[in-house]
């Protein structure tokens, strides 16, 4: 499952890249004549309600729905990686206050708290980034904090200790190497959590606004016309579902591998 899903998600890449340069057509030239098409050979996942392209707008709104799941997932890496690893090797009041901090965000239900988050943020892209990253980096720093706090024991870590090497070279060079495999399996299951996220914000009418689409916005639309025009959600939301299985199977292929087990 592991190469299968490595070609889905290269295909899926490959499409968000250059998807609109293979289609004929502008993601948002409206074309009232051509409105509700169903799939044809000239427009290949049929029209919207405004008669744009329903494949240019897919690969269009994969590029934000990606980039934000992407995006997010890394900055929950850097940031949650660093506080976990902080608070995991000093400990004792610098882990008490750290830890504190993400049981008092955890307590808030997470769609609530995104949708206060994008009130305060407003619903720019920008916006969905930063009430997402707030949300998702306390999952990483948790996985990261338990790995060190058993890393920190190991008897290379007092002998590094011992010969004076700072804190910083001790975490940078002697702990955050041995974190790379569960990071990278946290992060193929933060990914498509994210753009899942994203999609679920923006299909509520909070994430991305028109005429700017993601796979969400799209979703949202297509729901609308659901019984007369039902490929308008099923391409999206087809193909966010495909996107998440492959993320999915790709998790799952990787921690079995490395024989990890991800636990808070």
């Amino acid at each position: 499952m592991k190469k299968f899903s490595i070609i889905i998600l290269f295909l899926i890449l490959f499409f968000t890249l250059f998807g609109n340069s293979l289609s004929p057509h502008d993601p948002l030239t409206q074309i009232i004549e051509d409105r509700l098409q169903t799939p044809n050979f000239h427009y290949w996942m049929g029209t919207d309600f405004l008669g744009r392209d329903l494949f240019s707008r897919i690969w269009q709104g994969a590029r934000i729905s990606l980039s934000i799941g992407i995006g997010t997932a890394l900055f929950s890496l850097f940031f949650g990686v660093t506080t976990g690893g902080i608070s995991g090797y000093y400990g004792g009041k610098i882990d008490l206050l750290l830890q504190s901090v993400m049981e008092g965000i955890s307590i808030f239900p997470t769609v609530l708290l995104a949708i206060l988050l994008l009130l305060l943020f407003d619903r720019s892209l920008f916006g969905i980034f930063l009430a997402l990253g707030i949300l998702t980096w306390i999952h990483q720093a948790r996985v990261s904090r338990n790995l060190v706090l058993k890393i920190k024991e190991e008897p290379y870590i007092e002998s590094a200790k011992a010969m004076g090497l700072s804190d910083f070279k001790i975490l940078s060079k002697h702990i955050l190497p041995h974190l790379k495999n569960q990071i990278l399996v946290v992060l193929t299951y933060q990914i498509p959590s994210n753009v899942l996220a994203e999609s679920f914000l923006s299909f509520i009418g909070l994430g991305v606004q028109p005429p700017k689409a993601s796979w969400g916005s799209l979703a949202r639309e297509g729901y609308r016309s659901i019984e007369t025009a039902p490929h308008l959600i099923l391409f999206p939301g087809g193909i966010l579902f495909i996107t998440m299985l492959a993320f999915h199977f790709l998790g799952d292929s990787l921690s079995q591998e490395k024989k990890i087990q991800i636990s808070l």
